[in-house]
């Protein structure tokens, strides 16, 4: 029996998961080898040359040697907007270290801040187009949640500073004097805190592209601190704040469409989370990832996820954070298409926010969950329902209530505080909104809202409401492209229409 080209000793059956999405996509065997090649450029790797023989030798079941899968899987991935991995491809990959791989990391404190600092200093240098945009990966399926299962397995804390750390002494102060924690004080401490915090506040009201690099930079510099010795309550501190910092640098990432870079700083936080023995923290990072995944199309992952933070977070978690858990797992539902479910996480959501109390303490995290932000997701939950049953007239009902209640209560929280409103939020359910005046056929309206949501975009640094805004209006355009202010609108954004009807808004 002869050897192939790749080096198998052995004739392989044709690869029938690759010919599929090969298929579907649409693509010629020519136009796939020339994407294959730019990408391949792009990654420094000038050696490789593909043709149309060497696609069709892959569809016959040759496994090509890397990048080439991981190059497939990102191409694949990019044109049907959901995560494709190269196993799904039928294509075999070399097993890549935990730093550039990204998930399955050794969960102890030391190895933690290590990789925390190291991979922030890497965004710090390298950024968009260096090693962050061509060498990570994305994670899915048990791949991805697998290793975060191990978030609920105990493991040893013994606080001991990294090797060649340097360790400080506790000097006391006298009257006046802040007493100082093995180098940094209580001040200091609560100034890193406030710090985060104003970090979280900036997303909210511009968008990720504005302030990333700074929470990247000020991450790095918390991580250095974590290399010295510390009292046990200091360590868990910092800890809590650099899970705080890691969780915001993978949202913003998140948010610009760095989405290989956000899951690893998520991970990265739920370790550190993890470390601060905050179970809460740990749930509200597992519930940004959830998101992300229904972002990608991936509601089975997402619905693990939430589950997994649920189940970790059951005892310790406010009303609000449940009630953001309970909201989480509805959207996820929605997007596997189960209402009965999906309506049951809605009730849910809505009774445990009922329960928040005058005098419960919310950490500073979970503020943003408000009733907005509850009618939000509950009302997307159900317009994504609709478009999965078929654009069904039953859920747009449903949400169209919860959709125009967000919107009025985040244009009022606008009127009164300018400056500190959670702009971003508006801008999407702005958009959310149009998309049921889309499902209900009333192309004036969802103009409308959408200009609205456009002005509005034009002043964050947010590509996740630029690529909604230019997915929708190509929706609007296939049915409605006769109306002048949707053609306007959408000969903005250069939205061209769409193959199918399915539109997301996240």
């Amino acid at each position: 029996m002869g050897v192939n080209a790749s080096g198998d000793s052995q004739v392989r059956p044709p690869n029938e998961r690759l010919t599929s999405w090969f298929q579907r996509s649409g693509w010629s065997k020519g136009e796939l080898a020339r994407q294959v090649n730019r990408r391949a450029r792009r990654l420094g790797a000038h050696h490789i040359s593909t043709d149309t023989s060497r696609v069709r030798r892959w569809l016959d079941g040759e496994q090509p040697r890397e990048p080439i899968p991981r190059i497939l899987a990102e191409l694949f991935s990019e044109r049907f907007g959901c995560v494709v991995g190269v196993e799904d491809l039928g294509l075999r990959s070399a097993r890549q270290p935990a730093a550039v791989s990204g998930i399955d990391l050794p969960w102890a404190g030391p190895q933690t801040v290590a990789l925390i600092n190291e991979f922030s200093r890497s965004d710090l240098m390298l950024g968009r187009r260096g090693f962050l945009g061509t060498a990570l990966t994305m994670s899915a399926g048990p791949a991805l949640i697998e290793p975060m299962q191990r978030w609920l397995v105990p493991t040893p804390t013994d606080g001991e500073p990294l090797p060649g750390a340097r360790l400080l002494t506790v000097a006391g102060g006298g009257r006046g004097e802040a007493r100082r924690l093995s180098g940094i004080s209580e001040p200091e401490l609560a100034v890193l805190e406030e710090t985060t915090a104003q970090f979280r506040r900036w997303d909210a009201q511009s968008g990720g592209g504005l302030r990333r690099k700074a929470v990247v930079g000020q991450l790095h510099e918390v991580t250095d601190l974590l290399a010295e010795s510390h009292p046990e309550p200091v360590r868990r501190r910092l800890f809590r704040v650099t899970a705080e910092l890691a969780e915001l640098a993978g949202w913003m990432s998140y948010d610009i469409g760095l989405q290989p870079t956000a899951q690893k700083y998520f991970v990265l936080a739920l370790h550190a989370a993890k470390e601060a023995d905050d179970r809460p923290l740990g749930a509200y990072i597992l519930s940004k990832m959830c998101r992300q995944m229904i972002h990608l199309g991936r509601g089975d992952d997402a619905l693990e996820l939430v589950h997994l933070a649920q189940y970790g977070s059951r005892d310790t978690a406010t009303s609000r954070t449940q009630a953001m858990l309970y909201a989480m797992e509805a959207r996820a539902y929605a997007t596997q298409g189960q209402p009965a479910k999906c309506h049951r996480a809605v009730r849910m959501a809505e009774e445990t926010f009922g329960q928040i109390g005058a005098d419960e303490r919310d950490p500073d995290w979970i503020g943003f969950f408000s009733e907005a932000e509850l009618n939000a997701e509950n009302g997307h939950s159900y317009r994504d329902l609709s478009y999965v049953a078929g654009r069904s007239p039953t859920y747009v009902t449903r949400a169209r209530p919860h959709l125009e209640r967000a919107v009025a209560l985040f244009g009022e929280e606008r009127e009164r505080n300018p400056g500190g409103a959670h702009h971003r939020s508006y801008a999407l359910n702005l958009i959310g909104m149009a998309t049921v005046h889309l499902l209900e056929r009333e192309p004036e309206a969802f103009a409308a809202q959408a200009s609205e949501a456009a002005e509005l975009a034009g002043r964050l640094r947010s590509e996740r409401v630029n690529d909604r805004l230019r997915k929708t209006y190509a929706a609007a355009q296939r049915d409605f492209g006769d109306v002048p202010e949707v053609r306007d609108g959408a000969a903005v954004f250069g939205a061209q229409p769409p193959a199918n009807s399915a539109v997301r808004a996240v």
